[in-house]
């Protein structure tokens, strides 16, 4: 676990999103969506301005409505109480959660959740060993983790045969918004 631990990050958006936030005069929104592989919260790419630029201007190109005018928010996070799935300790954590997300299907007899899409993007089955993972937690009155940090593997690969990707990245979803120490806009 990573503790005071102080990284930079970048989140696309569009840009009035991001120039609101950044003048405190708003908040970024709780990501809850389903397929949340790390969990509900907020996310950032760790270090990589670019591609938290790229994702914007995909959102725009798509015209989901989201993004008109790409943008990115840069944030100052303090990892504190992390669950650093770069660690190996933490991801027997995960693991763990998974057999007891499998144990509570079971029980009440229905079907885990799975994940879907070509490159598993829609990650369903991840949302739900995070959440059951964090349920327990707090079922057990641990200290709850206030981050997420976790190696992505996207993209094509580099070159036949690699094992890297044109968009491998590390993210961040931030459980509790106090870790964020600030907000700003990059050059």
């Amino acid at each position: 676990m990573v503790s005071r631990s102080l990284v930079l990050a970048y989140h696309g958006c569009d840009l009035s999103v991001a120039r609101r936030v950044a003048s405190g005069k708003d908040q970024l929104r709780y990501s809850k969506n389903d397929y949340d592989w790390l969990g509900s919260g907020l996310y950032f790419w760790e270090d990589s301005q670019a591609r938290a630029l790229q994702w914007a201007q995909h959102e725009a190109a798509r015209g989901s409505g989201k993004v008109k005018k790409p943008a990115v928010l840069g944030a100052v996070i303090d990892l504190g109480n992390c669950l650093n799935l770069i660690d190996v300790e933490d991801l027997a954590l995960v693991t763990a959660a998974h057999e007891e997300y499998q144990k509570i299907c079971q029980e009440f007899a229905v079907l885990p959740a799975q994940n879907k899409g070509s490159d598993l993007r829609a990650r369903y089955l991840d949302k739900a060993v995070f959440e059951t993972l964090h349920k327990l937690r707090e079922q057990t009155q641990k200290q709850p983790f206030e981050t997420v940090r976790a190696f992505f593997v996207e993209g094509k690969p580099l070159y036949a045969g690699a094992g890297l990707r044109d968009l491998d990245h590390i993210q961040i979803c931030v459980r509790d918004p106090k870790k964020i120490v600030g907000y700003f806009l990059p050059r």
